[in-house]
């Protein structure tokens, strides 16, 4: 019986997902090989002037700050509240109350991360 029922099926099954994986790694691989081996010779950065004509105050691969962390993530989420709702203008005469209901929803959430933020002092520069 396990002959006849395609003993082996569950191997079977995996195959393509195994040989997509492999593919995958490889090409990683190939990539990562390739722009390793075309990658310029690194060296140190000048601190010269820049753009304004004035000298930096630090140097460009210097760290930021941890309080621009929360600043980031508010403008993240009010990045993706108007990314949402370009799309949900154009829906809103075809779909009716439930658009309205469900975009009130969304912008609660995005409000209550923005309290959150405000509670954890993501606000104050002192």
């Amino acid at each position: 019986m396990g002959e006849a029922s395609g003993g082996g099926g569950v191997l079977n099954a995996w195959t393509p997902i195994l040989l997509l994986l492999a593919v995958a790694l490889a090409g990683l691989a190939v990539l990562y090989g390739v722009s390793t081996w075309l990658a310029p010779a690194r060296s140190a950065v000048d601190a010269d002037p820049f753009s304004g004509g004035r000298a930096p105050e630090q140097h460009a691969f210097s760290r930021f700050h941890v309080r621009w962390y929360p600043i980031t993530m508010i403008f993240l989420a009010f990045d993706m509240e108007m990314l949402f709702m370009y799309p949900w203008v154009k829906v809103v005469p075809e779909i009716g109350v439930a658009a309205v209901v469900e975009m009130f929803l969304f912008l609660g959430i995005l409000f209550a991360g923005v309290l959150y933020a405000w509670r954890e002092g993501a606000f104050r520069w002192t």
